[in-house]
């Protein structure tokens, strides 16, 4: 909190992705939308490599640990528009609830494309769910972050810091643009458990429905919610056992034979 330097760097970026605002160009029939937490966040990454000396490890450990604190507030904003359009989340609960199982199609895709790559052991904490936090205490608490497995999900843990949150808010400008899918069901699909990855798929298709910018917001929130309560007891009873069940399918597949020795199920 007292790292002014920290502070200053990031006003600066905030002052300069604000002055670029909403850029907007046609695809096609489609409209994408770039939001200044996207500017934001790609000249966030440009301070951190070393021969440029703008940001030290310190710097860097120091805004991590503002990350916690920030998304709070931004998550108590959000919930400010939950009560008004409660009434609507209510009538499309059984679709918020169902749309958790959604979070499975993670481990269908991921797996095979895990193994092809060549991961081994790996593709179990890399694609049994989207790596966020707690995915990463339960890959911690049931293999260790030093196995194979912890490997995987801090590898997608990172990319997903570091990139999701880029390819949510323009996958989500792509969805709407060229998919026949209501802003509703968008902005659900958004609440991954990713606080920053759905506030920027929120963001674009808030400006791509401006009338419907509260309940956008809203249902994302609320989606969010739900996947970050219920999201780790999927993974528990369902995505995990499911991943270790299709790892040994497609290693078989690939390679012929059973993972054996440190390939294999521990």
């Amino acid at each position: 909190m007292k790292n002014i330097k920290v502070h200053a760097i990031v006003l600066a970026l905030i002052i300069i992705a604000e002055m670029i605002g909403n850029v907007s160009f046609k695809i096609g029939v489609g409209t994408i939308v770039l939001l200044p937490m996207l500017y934001a966040l790609i000249m966030g990454i440009f301070m951190a490599p070393k021969f440029l000396k703008v940001v030290n490890q310190k710097d860097m450990l120091d805004a991590s640990s503002l990350i916690g604190i920030t998304l709070m507030l931004l998550m108590a904003r959000y919930g400010t528009l939950v009560g008004p359009t409660l009434p609507k989340i209510l009538a499309a609960s059984p679709a918020l609830i169902l749309q958790e199982f959604g979070n499975l199609g993670t481990v269908f895709i991921g797996v095979p494309v895990a193994i092809y790559l060549g991961l081994k052991r790996e593709t179990i904490g890399a694609a049994h769910s989207i790596a966020r936090e707690p995915n990463v205490a339960l890959i911690g608490e049931r293999y260790g972050l030093g196995s194979a497995e912890g490997r995987g999900v801090m590898g997608v843990y990172i990319a997903g810091t570091v990139f999701g949150t880029i390819f949510f808010g323009v996958m989500a400008s792509f969805a709407a643009a060229y998919l026949p899918f209501h802003p509703y069901a968008l902005a659900m699909a958004a609440g991954v458990g990713s606080a920053s990855m759905m506030t920027a798929a929120v963001g674009s298709l808030s400006v791509m429905y401006p009338q419907m910018a509260d309940q956008i917001a809203a249902f994302g929130a609320a989606s969010n919610m739900l996947s970050g309560l219920d999201g780790l007891y999927m993974c528990i009873w369902m995505a995990l056992p499911l991943t270790e069940w299709l790892y040994k399918k497609i290693y078989r597949f690939k390679y012929g034979v059973e993972p054996t020795g440190k390939d294999a199920a521990k």
